[in-house]
């Protein structure tokens, strides 16, 4: 195998210059936040809550646009049958932090929360902040595998180094500088590598364009030249599931800890919003080149090249379109400033990933589970070993799991179907519960994974209406792999609609059980009515079951409670969740609620 020097030398000097900015952020902002009262813990995860326009646009642009972003939108543009009207990725992902920023930053930072698992835990208690917490950490993880996998295959296309080697080399600098510097390292690294990024792939381009194996891209847009053109159509019969991956995307970009980390380290909420629309526009953007590698990609006559033959899609090499035209349809010089474009992608996502898993195991299932008289110290040090652990795991699934993208469209699709519902109920529906967030988060886990996963050879115990059997057939060998089913249905946002449903009507329903005093207070084994009411449930629990009126009281029970709204509630408070959001509370951090609640 041979190596080349010239690509060794490129990745080392650029490792190191991410390396050096890492430690550098870190050393340059090792005291803000702290001195204003700040736990240092805080400001590991959110910084000191003063990310400006500059820097925080470009970290949350690093948001998604990752290795997976550039590679996979120019996967789908190159794949025949898919092309440019199924590479949703750019127009979802942008339309998510749009929905994000006119929606739910203005919220959630004007609470001054610190991971996106604080309101959960406020409503609905430690216990269900980490069932939520399993789906995402789940997802954090397996991108992070999943990136680093890809960054792996693409080193060994263009340089022909050891795949292992690469992937232990680029995770324990990313581990390395989180460990370090926290949210500042990542977000300062996060413009030199989305730097790297566009510059690397918009100097790759006008070279591949202009290679002799390469027709033109205009006319192999709608014509058939070597394969379907790169457009793309949408079938009819198609435009369901494209509408559900779509909304998925757009929607389901939404509750992820790695997108709300920048928002609550904005310095106000308007600034999460402005953020929030910057990073939208900068998706857009950084996608333009991928789409034109991928349409490239379309239009080459691959027996001109060095490549062979035989077409990537026929070798089930789709997935690395975007290396392999830069190894084979550009200057070796060239392809080595792509080469650095992948790996910043790659990096730019996995320490935010690892980081935003980390912060949500130490604050909210550490700290707020099980050590509540945690010092900042402790959690610190929390932190920095869940930095490595969650970190080390994601490596050791890039390198020995074959699946690792399977394991991550499920888990990003339950962050969808579970997270998404349960974050709409807890900042806007007023009245939800506990009872009624675990409802929702068991039909949604049962809808989601009974229509299957093709991609894990997970059979599906549902057929949801318009199924169809699909032969998966080696290209190679014509024989067939695998028979799975394929749903046409939009089962993933029926199977979120349904977790929604299910939150507020369940909630309601026990409120409403639990308040007339059908059902006796000794039953809210929860917590979740009884507790947070009892001024007024109380009396109305003693007189209607009057059997039990010598029964106990637990003293927590007795918690003070807010009025409940009267008659003169504006038609906002019918919609907004009050318990999360009172104008009264407004204050008051998470932890201050956390203790009153306690």
């Amino acid at each position: 195998m041979a190596v080349h020097a010239e690509g060794i030398v490129a990745i080392v000097i650029f490792y190191l210059l991410i390396l050096c900015v890492g430690i550098w952020a870190a050393w340059k902002n090792k005291n803000s936040g702290v001195g204003e009262g700040q736990d240092r813990s805080e400001t590991i995860m959110v910084g000191g809550r003063d990310i400006g326009l500059f820097v925080g646009g470009f970290t949350m642009t690093a948001t998604w646009v990752g290795g997976g972003y550039i590679n996979g939108t120019a996967e789908y543009v190159y794949l025949p049958g898919h092309g440019l009207a199924w590479a949703q990725a750019p127009f979802g992902y942008a339309l998510s932090l749009v929905v994000g920023g006119l929606f739910f930053a203005k919220p959630m930072r004007s609470r001054g929360y610190v991971t996106m698992l604080d309101p959960f835990q406020q409503i609905y208690g430690k216990r269900m902040g980490g069932l939520l917490f399993i789906p995402a950490l789940m997802g954090e993880i397996f991108w992070s595998a999943a990136i680093l996998s890809a960054l792996g295959a693409t080193l060994s296309v263009i340089i022909d180094i050891n795949i292992n080697m690469s992937v232990i080399i680029s995770a324990l600098i990313a581990i390395f500088y989180t460990l370090v510097g926290g949210l500042y390292s990542v977000a300062y690294t996060d413009v030199v590598q989305l730097f790297c990024i566009f510059i690397g792939l918009w100097i790759s381009v006008p070279f591949a364009l202009s290679n002799p194996a390469v027709s033109d891209i205009g006319v192999s847009a709608k014509q058939a030249i070597y394969q379907a053109p790169w457009l793309g159509q949408i079938k009819a019969e198609d435009g369901w599931r494209w509408a559900d991956n779509f909304l998925l995307l757009m929607l389901g970009g939404i509750p992820w800890q790695v997108y709300f980390q920048r928002v609550l380290s904005a310095s106000s909420a308007t600034y999460a919003q402005i953020l929030s629309f910057l990073a939208a526009f900068g998706c857009l953007v950084m996608a333009v080149p991928s789409v034109l590698i991928g349409a490239i990609g379309a239009s080459t006559d691959w027996n001109q090249t060095s490549y062979g033959p035989i077409p990537p899609k026929e070798k089930q090499q789709s997935d690395m379109i975007l290396p392999i035209v830069l190894q084979h349809l550009c200057p070796s010089y060239i392809s080595f400033f792509g080469l650095g474009a992948v790996s910043a992608a790659v990096m730019s996502s996995a320490d935010s990933s690892i980081l935003s898993a980390s912060s949500m195991f130490a604050r909210n299932i550490y700290k707020m589970a099980f050590r509540q008289s945690a010092s900042d110290r402790e959690i610190v040090w929390v932190m920095r070993i869940t930095i490595f652990v969650f970190g080390a795991a994601a490596t050791a699934m890039a390198l020995l799991t074959g699946t690792v993208y399977g394991l991550w469209y499920l888990s990003s699709d339950l962050v969808y179907v579970i997270i998404f519902p349960q974050l709409l109920c807890v900042l806007f529906v007023k009245g939800t519960n506990t009872y009624g967030s675990v409802a929702g988060y068991i039909f949604g886990l049962l809808l989601r994974l009974g229509g299957g996963e093709p991609y894990l050879y997970l059979p599906p115990f549902i057929y949801y209406p318009g199924y169809y059997y699909e032969d998966k057939i080696n290209p190679l060998t014509n024989a067939v792999e695998h028979t799975f089913v394929q749903q046409r249905f939009p089962f993933k946002t029926v199977s979120m609609l349904a977790s929604l449903v299910a939150n507020v009507m369940t909630s309601y329903l026990t409120k409403y059980l639990f308040e007339s005093g059908t059902w006796h207070h000794r039953y809210d084994f929860l917590d979740a009515v009884v507790s947070k009411h009892s001024g007024e449930i109380m009396d109305k629990t003693m007189l209607v079951g009057s059997n039990h009126q010598h029964d106990n009281i637990i003293l927590s029970e007795l918690a003070p409670v807010k009025p409940i709204l009267g008659g003169g509630a504006s038609l906002a408070g019918t919609f907004t969740n009050v318990a999360s959001l009172d104008d009264e509370d407004e204050d008051l951090s998470p932890d201050d609620t956390f203790n009153q609640e306690e």
